[in-house]
């Protein structure tokens, strides 16, 4: 397995979405003839969503070296010998000159070169930075500019299309809803996720993410044992003084959906459990952003729920505030381990219809703006989106309320099916 570092190696953050393979390389030849191959270059350059020609030119120049710009064999060469080590510290400068945004500093920019400019438009934050014209690869890129959208969205599409079979076919090896597509843990595909670390908690990754929470998960169970201080009194009176203590606005945002398909009809008490654990956590910290997302998800695992599909709806309730559309992204690594199968997908969507149409009703708005982000971020497919907005529902909100949230994304649901359509154009006429 590849070992996967942060986009900034300067963030140590655990649950940094950014990732990227560390530089492969190997040197051939000898005397006069040495030189070296970066072995998986082509992958590292699609997770910087830049071509792989940029980086193995800038390489060239910060080297002095030669290198092949267009290999038809996939082999990309630096004239010389040089470290793995060495390669991966010019990366992170050619990574802050052409790819992350000046302002945010995050890493989703798009190149687009008008008129001997190079700008990067951030996706995240909006911004339009320009590149240093100074650096020598300035020009070359001037002169190579990359085909726009097509491979990008491609790529995407791709990876989030392969996250979610794999984490159905985990939720299969763990005894949770099947997969989809029917195929066995042992079947096609992987079942150790993708390199952004998108797995099953229990499924063997090695992510940052996933090492964390199984430390503090162990940590906490044998805390349990010894002290039992975590412990929840599930019995029939505690439970009632429980409800009893929430407050009426809580009780009614998490009155999710009834079905009883399988099982969870009688367990709306320990979602109420959550929520209110959630809810008491952002009062005593005096901000719902300061409730870690780390002991957020022990708190559903210690409740049993963490794979229920009930979990993202109530989490979309109560982990947000009027702020969601820039909350979202640093929950989505925490929500990615939740959010496992269409019938998630769903439920999150319908707590965040519940979140906006009755708890936060000057957010009606701003619902566009809210579902890029969860499309960006993967945590919801384009066909679970557009489902979703063709039909209004009453199944978490009244239907005058569903329509005009709906109504709301109208916009992000037609550039949704705008950027389907142009993609296709574009594979087409290839």
């Amino acid at each position: 397995m590849v070992e996967s570092v942060n986009i900034r190696r300067d963030v140590k953050d655990a649950f940094y979405r950014y990732k990227m393979e560390k530089i492969q390389s190997k040197i051939e030849g000898k005397g006069n003839g040495i030189k070296t191959v970066i072995v998986n270059l082509h992958n590292v350059a699609d997770q910087l969503a830049r071509p792989p020609n940029y980086v193995i030119k800038y390489f060239g120049f910060e080297l002095g070296a030669q290198t092949n710009i267009d290999p038809k064999d996939d082999r990309w060469i630096v004239n010389g010998a040089h470290e793995a080590s060495k390669l991966q510290d010019h990366l992170d400068g050619f990574i802050n000159k052409f790819v992350l945004c000046k302002d945010c500093k995050n890493p989703e920019t798009v190149i687009n070169c008008k008129d001997g400019d190079i700008i990067l438009d951030c996706k995240a934050c909006g911004q339009r930075s320009h590149a240093d014209l100074r650096h020598k690869l300035a020009s070359f890129i001037l002169k190579n500019q990359p085909k726009k959208g097509k491979k990008d969205k491609s790529t995407k599409k791709a990876d989030r299309k392969a996250r979610k079979e794999a984490e159905a076919r985990g939720a299969a090896a763990d005894g949770d809803e099947p997969a989809e597509n029917g195929n066995s843990p042992g079947e096609s595909g992987s079942d150790q996720g993708n390199d952004d670390g998108d797995v099953d908690v229990d499924g063997g990754s090695d992510d940052e993410l996933t090492k964390k929470i199984n430390a503090q998960a162990k940590e906490l169970a044998e805390s349990e044992q010894k002290e039992h201080e975590w412990s929840v009194d599930m019995s029939e009176e505690a439970v009632k003084a429980r409800a009893n203590a929430l407050p009426e606005d809580l009780k009614q945002a998490l009155a999710l959906d009834e079905e009883a398909q399988d099982g969870e009809g009688q367990e709306d008490s320990v979602y109420d459990v959550l929520g209110k654990w959630i809810d008491d956590a952002a009062k005593e910290k005096g901000d719902i952003n300061k409730v870690a997302d780390v002991d957020i998800y022990l708190k559903a695992k210690e409740l049993g729920i963490e794979s229920k599909h009930r979990t993202p709806a109530v989490l979309a309730q109560t982990i947000f505030s009027k702020n969601i559309v820039k909350e979202i992204e640093p929950r989505a690594s925490m929500l990615k381990k939740l959010i496992t199968s269409e019938r998630h997908e769903k439920a999150f969507l319908g707590g965040i219809e519940r979140f906006v149409g009755n708890d936060h009703p000057e957010l009606v708005a701003q619902v566009s703006s809210i579902l890029l982000q969860i499309y960006e971020n993967d945590l919801v497919s384009e066909d679970t989106l557009k489902a979703w907005g063709a039909k209004a529902s009453k199944k978490y909100v009244d239907l005058q309320t569903s329509r005009k949230v709906r109504k709301s994304a109208e916009k992000f649901i037609e550039w949704l099916e705008n950027a389907e359509s142009d993609e296709e154009s574009d594979e087409e006429s290839d």
